[in-house]
């Protein structure tokens, strides 16, 4: 999704940072690596790629290995956008490429109080942790 503000993220997809640290705990609670190995920024079939889509084909790799998404915590460190505005929104976006409630999705915004280089707005930080559990 995509939130208005006068500051964007650049990346080699569309720059979701939210997406891509809940891809990788994900993947990376299954043991199966993490965002890069699965989506190459050497590949240009990834350029600019809708980071939602990455996610569900992520989720997909770890149902296919037995796993199921229970719930996701992430933290968003930045000092603008605010995140809670939003959070709604996200953590519905988050949990239908998941496949589970919103109930089972956390998301918040914290900011770095001005200091160093997210305080300076040069970017963010998005911390995610990921419980899966064995599918029946």
């Amino acid at each position: 999704m995509r939130i208005e503000s006068p500051v964007r993220l650049k990346g080699h997809s569309d720059g979701d940072a939210i997406c891509h640290a809940v891809t990788d705990a994900v993947l990376g609670a299954a043991a199966l690596g993490d965002i890069g190995a699965m989506f190459a920024d050497t590949d240009p079939a990834n350029k600019d790629r809708d980071s939602i889509g990455m996610l569900r084909d992520a989720v997909a790799r770890v149902n296919g290995a037995g796993w199921v998404v229970q719930q996701v915590d992430v933290v968003v460190v930045a000092e603008q956008p605010k995140i809670a505005p939003h959070r709604e929104a996200m953590a519905s976006a988050v949990a239908a490429a998941l496949g589970v409630e919103v109930s089972a999705v956390s998301i918040k915004g914290k900011t770095n109080e001005g200091m160093g280089w997210i305080g300076r707005g040069e970017g963010i930080a998005c911390m995610a942790v990921a419980t899966l559990v064995a599918r029946d």
